[in-house]
Order: C-alpha cells, then sequence, then structure tokens
C-alpha cells in the first residue's frame, strides 16, 4: 500500500497509542490462544510490531508479508538490531503465494478493510484459508463494519479520529487520522464494506464460522474509567474463522 511508505514511521510510533497493548494485543493474543511451537504467517505485518510479538510468544516459525517496502524495510532493520529468526517478504498479500497447509495460525492485523471490493476480499480470503493446515485458524482485527463513522468521529484521547460518509456504501473510505504521543499526526483511509460481504467472502473462500470477537480490555485495567469511550463504541473490532478439518463440512 503506497499510502504506508510515505508515513511508516509514523505509523510505527502510532504502536505506542494508550489503546494498543491493553484492547487490541490484550484481544489478538487472548484470541489466539497458546501458539508455542507453532507455524504463522502475518498478513500485512507492517514494520513488524506483530511479527516480533508472535515470536517472543513462543511460535516456533514467523513469516511477515506486506506491499508496502518502506514498512518490510523498517522491520528488516530490526530483526537486524535483534534477531529473533522472523521472516518478512515484501508483497500484495491479494497475490502472496503461501506454503499450502503450512500455518497453525494466520494474523491479520488491518488487512481486510484494504480490500475495498467483494472479489478482492475474496482473494485476501482464500490467501489466508490456502496457508492454513486444516483446523488452522484466523484472527485479525478490522475497521468496525458493525458501527461505521456516519461523518467524524472523534476517540482524540486514544490518538484516533474516524471520518465516514453518513450512509456509507460499499467500497466508500474511511478515513483516519492518528495523533501519535508526540502530537505528530499522520492520515491514511481504508474501505468500507458491509458486515455481510464478510461473511459472503469467507464462505467463498473455504471458512465456515467467521466472527466478529469485539474486543476485549486487559482484565488489569476493568477498573479504570479512562476506556469506557473506546469500548462504548469500539472504532476496530476483531475477527476470526478456522479452516475446516472435513473440507465438506
Amino acid at each position: 500500500m503506497a499510502q504506508y511508505d510515505a508515513i511508516a514511521d509514523l505509523y510505527q510510533d502510532s504502536k505506542r497509542l494508550p489503546f494498543r497493548k491493553p484492547i487490541e494485543r490484550y484481544t489478538l493474543f487472548d484470541a489466539l490462544g497458546d501458539i508455542r511451537g507453532m507455524t504463522v504467517l502475518d498478513l500485512a505485518c507492517g514494520g513488524g510490531y506483530y511479527t516480533r510479538l508472535l515470536k517472543r510468544a513462543g511460535a516456533g516459525e514467523v513469516t511477515g508479508v506486506d506491499e508496502s517496502r518502506e514498512m518490510i524495510r523498517l522491520a528488516r532493520r530490526e530483526e537486524e538490531r535483534e534477531a529473533l529468526g522472523c521472516a518478512y517478504v515484501c508483497r500484495d498479500a491479494a497475490d502472496f503465494e503461501p506454503r499450502i497447509g503450512a500455518a497453525d495460525r494466520v494474523v491479520a492485523m488491518y488487512l481486510l478493510h484494504y480490500a475495498g471490493t467483494c472479489e478482492k476480499l475474496v482473494r485476501f480470503c482464500r490467501v489466508c484459508h490456502d496457508a492454513l493446515r486444516p483446523g488452522g485458524r484466523i484472527v485479525g482485527f478490522n475497521d468496525n463494519v458493525l458501527s461505521p463513522p456516519r461523518g467524524t468521529v472523534s476517540f482524540r484521547k486514544y490518538g484516533i479520529e474516524k471520518t465516514g460518509p453518513r450512509t456509507p456504501s460499499e467500497g466508500a473510505p474511511i478515513r483516519y487520522r492518528f495523533t501519535n504521543d508526540d502530537g505528530r499526526q499522520f492520515e491514511f483511509h481504508n474501505f468500507f464494506l458491509e458486515p455481510r460481504t464478510y461473511d459472503r467472502a469467507f464462505r467463498e473462500a473455504g471458512f465456515r464460522d467467521f466472527q466478529w470477537l469485539g474486543v476485549s480490555l486487559d482484565p488489569r485495567e476493568r477498573e479504570n474509567p479512562f476506556w469506557d469511550d473506546f469500548l462504548r463504541d469500539p472504532p476496530v473490532i476483531a475477527f476470526t474463522a478456522t479452516k475446516p478439518s472435513d473440507p465438506g463440512t
């Protein structure tokens, strides 16, 4: 995604925003379960933030894939600074050719909402399905299509503002503005697709149990009212699906 080449450093710094660890990271790893010794494919890996966390969580083999050359450069730079054994590939996830059935888990952090059309969403989902072994799972995060912004919605204290059409249609752009801890701002956009489009794409790709998970808060933060606004109407949402063990199921 060319838009990320220009904002790669700023986006990498946004991993320090307050919602990342107690909500995004907690929800992802809670949904993944125990990944020790597993083979994991991290699609839309960006600068390798989660790729490295997956490896530190005990995954045996982790490969990150991202279309942005600058993001992959940052990821490889981190690997050179501290070698964990992560591998990186610069490729559009829709065109990536995985090792068939090799992955126990596919992680897709903010990938699917870049499809823009049902056809490309199906391509994303098929890559994930091909990569997974029977019984393997995909877990990821997405723009919250169950609650589109309908104008501008501010989560300023969490570093996020979202803007979208008041009546979003298929393929409508959803724009994000992030404000990092140091006050620097940057913008990017993804695309709205109806929830039923996601259901259809996962079914066509061969998944049978696609579901939205919502988001969860780290129990250590559950008495903190700071998170109330975020949890009341989350701007992002987690999801999961399993590749059937029996292709006929």
